[in-house]
């Protein structure tokens, strides 16, 4: 266990592998210029990165979630390394090969507003705003996705089973975009079966604070807001599992088949944590081509 999380801890910091690049390398790695800066709400993190592709569209859409142990600071890094900063260059590989992208920052732990249930509001309203931008500019609402890294593969899985969520829960909206479904990188789907880890690997109960307590002291928000609890007939997920995360994959898969979700794994347990957001990775062909898969 403590080795696990050592090799956590290091390639959080560093990136899995000596040559990957880390967190902050992709944040300042050079991206092509065009995306356009736009506020979909009021406070300062209240903002995305719209990208378009070549051609006069209609463009499928991915909605492009990082991570970063949903905390606005991490001592040991940069801000920039989790922040949107870090998937510009998957947005500008997406929208390269045909896919719009909609990259969002939001307000995290630490941030005035971020935590329960502001973080999950500001991710389903920045997915939700989606249909503002779709006036301006030619983007195909009928095929949208959310693709997330880490933290964010769960609040990407999340956007994708929003419409689970009852009308008494905090984070009820009505009618939220509908979305083809979720590509998640190396994330946990299970938040519940992460807390023995959260101190460890995030220096910080993040989880426990995220949620304002135990799954046995908040069991409503747990059912709206893990993604294993949230699983339904008719969601489609693609769901990347490296060394951080490859336990949870099969125990999703179970809860997947039970209620009729359609999920697709690919286990890749030697796999460091950054690979998955590497353009230039060797795991980022796999990773486009599940983008599409989706949005066919």
């Amino acid at each position: 266990m403590h080795l696990f999380i050592l090799l956590f801890i290091a390639s959080f910091a560093s990136g899995a592998i000596a040559q990957d690049p880390g967190p902050l390398d992709l944040a300042n790695a050079p991206v092509p210029p065009g995306a356009q800066r736009i506020a979909w709400g009021s406070e300062p993190l209240q903002f995305g990165e719209l990208r378009l592709p070549a051609g006069a569209g209609p463009h499928p859409v991915a909605v492009v979630v990082h991570g970063g142990c949903w905390v606005a600071h991490l001592d040991w890094l940069d801000d920039r390394a989790i922040a949107h900063d870090n998937m510009r260059p998957l947005a500008a590989a997406l929208a390269a090969a045909g896919i719009a992208t909609w990259n969002i920052e939001y307000r995290r732990l630490g941030n005035a507003g971020g935590g329960w249930p502001g973080t999950f509001r500001d991710v389903a309203r920045a997915a939700d705003f989606l249909r503002t931008l779709a006036r301006e500019h030619p983007l195909d609402l009928n095929r949208v996705i959310a693709i997330g890294h880490s933290a964010g593969a769960h609040l990407a899985l999340w956007l994708a089973a929003r419409a689970a969520i009852p009308p008494d829960s905090e984070l009820y909206a009505a009618a939220p975009l509908p979305l083809a479904g979720a590509v998640s990188l190396d994330g946990p789907a299970d938040l519940a079966a992460m807390i023995p880890l959260q101190q460890m690997i995030c220096r910080a109960p993040v989880i426990t604070d995220l949620l304002g307590g135990s799954p046995e002291e908040r069991p409503e928000r747990y059912r709206v807001a893990s993604p294993i609890e949230m699983l339904a007939a008719g969601q489609s997920v693609e769901f990347f599992a490296g060394r951080m995360f490859a336990a949870q994959a099969d125990p999703f898969a179970a809860q997947a088949r039970d209620r009729g979700t359609e999920l697709r794994i690919t286990a890749l347990p030697e796999a460091g944590h950054f690979v998955f957001i590497d353009p230039e990775s060797a795991v980022w062909p796999q990773v486009l081509q599940a983008s599409r898969r989706l949005l066919e």
